[in-house]
């Protein structure tokens, strides 16, 4: 088992439930792509997982619940024109992808990667960080505007099925 984060505690309860956040390794890939394919539309190659994991090791987290992954969020770290503020470039994380299954929602799970995703990042020293999320994803919504992201621009026609996102961001 691969030790959890620094300044995590072995575990954290919500909701009667028992969850930990850690690292993922190469081994755990095929569980997070399992997780992928079960609860969102959008698939990536195998390869990109292990992509991103080499590249950005610190910002591709996991929770568990009993030795199960049951979510996690994967980002990276890049240079460009800032999302928060109105001139400039900024180092800023990109949530590429978050995910938890259906049955462990609602039981801090989410907030707890993102929470801890955005930590990373500023150990990185990333000033931003910003994700999209499909327009119609109220839940997703609402739950990065808890954690302080703003609408930044709308992507219309932004995925595969011709959904449009919103671009959030927050400054870190």
């Amino acid at each position: 088992m691969r030790p959890k984060l620094q300044g995590m505690q072995e575990s954290t309860t919500s909701k009667a439930r028992d969850y930990s956040v850690r690292h993922c390794g190469p081994d755990d890939v095929p569980s997070v792509i399992t997780v992928n394919t079960v609860t969102l539309p959008e698939h990536y190659s195998d390869y990109f997982y292990y992509d991103i994991l080499k590249d950005f090791p610190s910002t591709f987290l996991l929770a568990e619940q009993g030795g199960k992954v049951v979510g996690y969020i994967m980002c990276r770290i890049e240079y460009g024109l800032s999302m928060t503020k109105r001139f400039g470039l900024a180092k800023k994380g990109h949530i590429i992808s978050i995910a938890v299954l259906e049955q462990y929602r609602s039981t801090g799970i989410g907030t707890a990667l993102i929470k801890e995703a955005l930590e990373e990042i500023r150990k990185a020293s990333g000033k931003e960080c910003y994700l999209e999320v499909r327009t119609t994803n109220k839940g997703a919504i609402v739950l990065y505007e808890k954690l302080g992201f703003k609408v930044s621009s709308t992507l219309h026609g932004y995925y595969k099925d011709g959904e449009s996102a919103y671009t959030m961001a927050t400054s870190l």
